[in-house]
């Protein structure tokens, strides 16, 4: 077996196993981990196609906002903070396994195209050519409407994320100016008599 399909087949596992542990996982704060570390996968096999715009932007986009994920699941969920920080330590064993997975991923992809271990018969471009303008050209052009759906898409799940964090509306404690103006100053105060109170 190639050095090549051996890290395929690893990181195919390894990203089959995390994925299947995102939705199988009953805490929160390991599914987002589990999440983190298939979305860092999936980077890994785009690293061995080649096509490192791609990899760069799963890693930046992806797993940068998962943690903006994992925040709309706390507030969804109301989950106790206070709990978790007392169980900080818990998670330490699953994110430093994953840690480590992620550096074996690393040195696997990176360090075999170092040693020239990676070599596949992906035809090579001009130095000339850029993977991203490649990408902006197909996005904008022949994929266009799927990638304005898309943007749909995401912001139908904005609206939809904020309108459910917001149970109940919350009583303004603003000021208004003209129901000042318009009251008067009997309406303001009253004066109440009461009986005096004698000291035996």
């Amino acid at each position: 077996m190639e050095f090549r399909t051996f890290v395929f087949y690893f990181l195919s596992a390894i990203l089959v196993i995390a994925g299947l542990r995102v939705i199988t996982s009953r805490n929160p704060v390991h599914a987002a981990l589990f999440l983190v570390l298939a979305f860092f996968t999936a980077s890994g096999i785009w690293m061995l196609l080649q096509a490192e715009f791609l990899a760069i932007a799963l890693v930046l986009i992806y797993v940068g906002a998962v943690m903006v994920l994992f925040l709309f699941v706390v507030m969804m969920l109301d989950i106790n903070l206070d709990r978790l920080r007392e169980g900080f330590w818990s998670y330490l064993p699953l994110g430093s396994i994953i840690a480590l997975l992620m550096v074996a991923e690393m040195g696997l992809v990176l360090g075999g195209s170092y040693l020239g271990l990676l070599e596949a018969e992906v035809p090579q471009t001009s130095a000339d050519h850029s993977n991203v303008q490649a990408v902006g050209r197909l996005l904008f052009t022949d994929y266009v409407y799927p990638f304005e759906l898309a943007s749909v898409i995401l912001l139908v799940g904005i609206v939809a994320a904020v309108a459910l964090t917001q149970r109940e509306r919350r009583q303004s404690k603003a000021v208004s100016p003209s129901q000042q103006v318009f009251v008067k100053a009997r309406d303001r105060y009253r004066v109440l008599q009461m009986p005096a109170e004698k000291k035996d």
